[in-house]
């Protein structure tokens, strides 16, 4: 199939806040064929540990290094106080696929690896700072947060600027390699699919579309204060439970 008949879809999405009536009418309305989601297979394990069993998963949880429960923590603090809980937008997207039958693809990479290679690769300054930025971020009011996010939102490019001059290790891998990395498993499911819909963090799609418009592919794109502004939707009652034909690269 020729890339002018391929759809791909961007949604940025923010990992504290309570996104799934939007995602799940734009999952209705593009109709994918298949669905991505910015997590690695470990991960993907993880949070359907966490809903399952949240005990184990807590156990589990204290053998992380100490710099990523750290992040951790600050995420499960800011969801808490917004009703969520971490990740809600991952779940949604997996329970969706779960519902209509939906091939589910693992796009990122792997995440713990990363970040101990990004640690060992920070200068003593740059790994301060962003010690000291982490355990701050426990202490910060969620409405401070949710300030930020849609100022960060409707600036991203001068956002990302920032965080590369104050925290250049992170800017490189944290977020440049994978951006190249998801957009290339976006590029292969391509050869197999040609309506792909793909849920990554809000600061990933500025970067991701430019790799994908370079290889001549047109994204559609919908940002996080886009999603915030979507109507809630009536919850509906029933539940089942199905089988998700899951992939990963």
């Amino acid at each position: 199939m020729d890339q002018e008949q391929k759809t791909i879809t961007l949604i940025g999405t923010g990992h504290v806040f309570d996104l799934k009536d939007a995602l799940q009418e734009i999952f209705s309305q593009k109709n994918p064929n298949v669905l991505c989601v910015e997590l690695d297979r470990q991960r993907y394990h993880s949070i359907i540990l966490k809903k399952q069993d949240p005990k184990r998963y807590k156990e589990s949880s204290k053998n992380l290094p100490f710099l990523y429960r750290i992040l951790a923590q600050f995420q499960e603090n800011m969801a808490e106080r917004f009703g969520v809980v971490p990740g809600d937008e991952m779940i949604t997207t997996i329970e969706y696929a779960q519902l209509y039958q939906i091939p589910l693809v693992c796009i990122d990479m792997h995440a713990q690896k990363l970040f101990s290679r990004m640690i060992r690769s920070m200068g003593f300054r740059e790994k301060f700072t962003f010690l000291i930025s982490g355990i701050a971020g426990l202490f910060v009011k969620s409405e401070t947060v949710e300030k930020q996010v849609q100022d960060i939102s409707t600036n991203v490019d001068s956002y990302l600027t920032e965080i590369g001059k104050r925290f250049p290790t992170i800017k490189k891998i944290l977020i440049d390699e994978r951006n190249e990395y998801m957009a290339k498993n976006i590029e292969k499911l391509t050869e197999t699919y040609d309506n792909i819909l793909a849920v990554v963090g809000d600061g990933h799609i500025p970067g991701m579309t430019k790799i994908l418009n370079g290889k001549n592919f047109e994204i559609d794109t919908i940002r996080l204060h886009d999603l915030q502004h979507m109507p809630k939707k009536e919850k509906d009652k029933g539940s089942a439970s199905f089988h998700v034909e899951y992939q990963g690269f």
